[in-house]
Parts: C-alpha cells; structure tokens; sequence
C-alpha cells in the first residue's frame, strides 16, 4: 500500500536528532518557555521575513489569539472563504464575531477577491485569506481591498510553510499569519503546536499576553488571557525539522510535476498556480467525476487517496440552519470533486511512478462542467 502521508517514515529518517532535541529538553529543565522556544521562534520568523513569532498551542489558537488581539468580537464580521477547514470559521466563531463566506475561484480553489466587495458591511473588520492546500491567494486584490475599507488580513497559512508569492515569503503581504504546526503538515510537530508572525511588536507583544494567561509579568495579568503555548520540546523537534523543509518542499514540488503532467492527459481539473505563486504543495488536489468509485478504484490498486474537504463549513451541523441562504456554487463543486492523491517526502520515484500509472489505466474522468 501506498500510504497518503508517512509520517513515521519522515520522522524515523532522523530519528537520532529528534532523540537528542527530546534529550536536550529533559536535561535543561525548562519545560514551559525557554531557549528552545525561543530559539524556534527566532527561526521561523527568520524563514518567515517577519520581525516577530509567537508559539502558540495549535493552528485555530492562532486564527482566535490574531483576532483576539486586534480586538475584533462581537457584533464584528470576518470575510472567510466558502472552502476551507472549519478551523478558519470556528476562529471568528470563538471570538464572537461572524463569519462571512465568500466563494472561491474554481482556477485556483482559492478566496475570489472579485466577491469580497459585496460582502463588506460597516461590521466588516478584516478578511481571512487561506493559502488553500499550500497555494497563496491573490494578496494584491485582496490588499488593495483591505486597504480601502480599513480591514485586517490575517492569513490562514497553515497549510503554506514555504509558500512564495512574487517570489517572497507569504508572510510580506499580510498584518500577520497564523500558522499550524500539526504533525501532517510541511512542518509538522511530534504532537500539536502553532505560531503567528508579524512585523508589529506591539501586536505580538499582545498575542504572548493573551496566550498566557494574559500576563507578560509573572501575577500581573493584563488581558483575558489562555493558556495557549508552543511546547518547548515540540519547538525543539521543529528546529530541527525546519532544517529539512526546502528539501522536502522540493520532494513535494517534483511529485507534483509528475502528477500534473499525467492528470494534463486527461483533462482533469488541478489548481491553477499564477505565475506569481510557488506552490507549497501541502495537498495536491485534483476533480474527478464519481469521486467515491474513483477512491475505491485507487485504493483497490493500492493507493490511499483522501478527501479535503467533502462538507463546506456552512453545511456543517454547527452553521448550516444560520448559513442555509448562502449560495456558494463554486465551493460546492468543488466540494463534490476534490480528491487529493499522495504527497510527501516519503514518496519514492516508484511509487510516483505507479500512481501516475494507475490513474491512466484507470482513465480517470473529470467532473462534468459546472452550469
């Protein structure tokens, strides 16, 4: 069997460095905050081009604690897009504030910018961009959009380590990015873990406050804080791991070139990467007609293939009765025909090989046209 994602097999490549983080971390005696944090946060703000880096506890806990800290809540309304992992809307949710879709583009799977100005009421105070399956939006639309009306863009990144747009980090075109360190991620802990960077001192200066109990000074509490923090052994594992994601960010990209080159035989829909963007390639995801015979096909030759994401955030249980006027047709489509093949350093040309085989044989279909 051709495994989705193997993390096993990527952590156990460097096993003996991830022992000794833990190693070093049981020794130093500092098991909340310390060097180790702060050596990480150093880094990935360095990799980032941002100023700042604050480790939170995972991906949403950095969505919520962005909005938190710039004081957006009730009665406050987030531009998010219809496709995306409920984290992004369960974000704005736990703030207290609304969520507003808007659809995506069926090019790139991501926010359509050209929908955002319809949605803006006076309650507006700022837009959640997702870099989807690891592709960066179009920031300059959304940008200028912001800008205009006086809005926030903080970047959904958790599926983007490495992403580029205009041949810069993702991090240049946002107030800041949240990000996710889940272990399936481009860079993934041994456990869970998040961040937001920024260029504003004063802002992440807020996001420590609010993730620790909202005090910057030992029983001085200055917020309505949580406890919301990067593990010092999990920011340990992830300096180590960060030395190996250009490498593996290129793994990625080759699969993906692979992959594009076969589903291009068969007319089957992929993201449209603008000539702007570089691709991270956290997912590669395609359209196919009869998604769930397609898996079955797939998984009977040996492959595991997923689903992100089969249920919109607005047909979801929790939202679907206040959201049931909202008409989303691209995100739907989308929605009904994504299927998203194997990705990762744990691939070997082989088994890129067998795959990009397999879905010849099989003659995979796109979906039918959207009406």
């Amino acid at each position: 069997m051709i495994p989705f994602l193997d993390l096993k097999k990527i952590n156990c490549d460097i096993k003996s460095q991830l022992i000794q983080a833990a190693s070093d971390e049981i020794q130093s005696g500092y098991y909340i905050g310390g060097p180790s944090l702060s050596n990480f946060e150093e880094k990935w703000a360095e990799y980032c081009n941002s100023s700042f880096c604050v480790g939170v506890g995972n991906g949403l806990d950095a969505l919520k604690l962005s909005l938190l800290a710039l004081g957006i809540g009730e009665d406050d309304e987030v531009i998010v897009p219809g496709h995306t992992f409920i984290a992004t809307w369960l974000a704005v949710s736990q703030c207290g504030a609304t969520p507003v879709p808007v659809d995506i583009r069926l090019d790139t799977f991501n926010l359509d910018p050209d929908q955002i100005l319809s949605s803006i009421t006076s309650r507006t105070k700022a837009v959640i961009p997702v870099h989807l399956y690891g592709l960066p939006c179009d920031m300059d639309k959304i940008n200028n959009i912001a800008l205009a009306f006086n809005l926030y863009v903080i970047a959904d990144s958790a599926q983007a380590h490495g992403a580029l747009y205009k041949n810069s980090s993702i991090d240049n075109f946002s107030y800041a990015s949240a990000w996710s360190f889940y272990p399936g991620k481009n860079l993934g802990c041994l456990g869970d873990g998040g961040a937001i960077t920024t260029n504003d001192g004063d802002f992440a200066s807020k996001l420590k406050s609010l993730g620790n109990y909202g005090s910057l000074k030992k029983y001085v509490h200055i917020d309505l804080g949580c406890n919301s923090r990067l593990d010092p052994i999990q920011a340990a594992f992830l300096a180590c791991k960060l030395q190996y994601l250009n490498a593996h960010l290129r793994i990625r990209n080759s699969v993906a070139r692979e992959y594009s080159k076969t589903l291009k035989t068969l007319n089957i829909p992929i993201q449209l990467i603008p000539p702007n963007c570089k691709h991270a390639y956290h997912l590669f995801v395609c359209l196919v007609n009869d998604r769930d015979k397609a898996l079955n096909l797939l998984l009977q030759n040996r492959i595991q293939c997923l689903v992100h994401y089969p249920i919109l955030p607005s047909k979801q249980k929790i939202y679907r009765n206040e959201y049931s006027q909202y008409f989303l047709p691209n995100a739907e489509y989308v929605s009904k025909h994504c299927l998203s093949l194997p990705i990762g350093p744990h691939l070997n040309s082989i088994q890129v090989a067998h795959i990009c085989d397999t879905i010849l044989r099989l003659n995979l279909l796109p979906p039918d046209p959207l009406s």
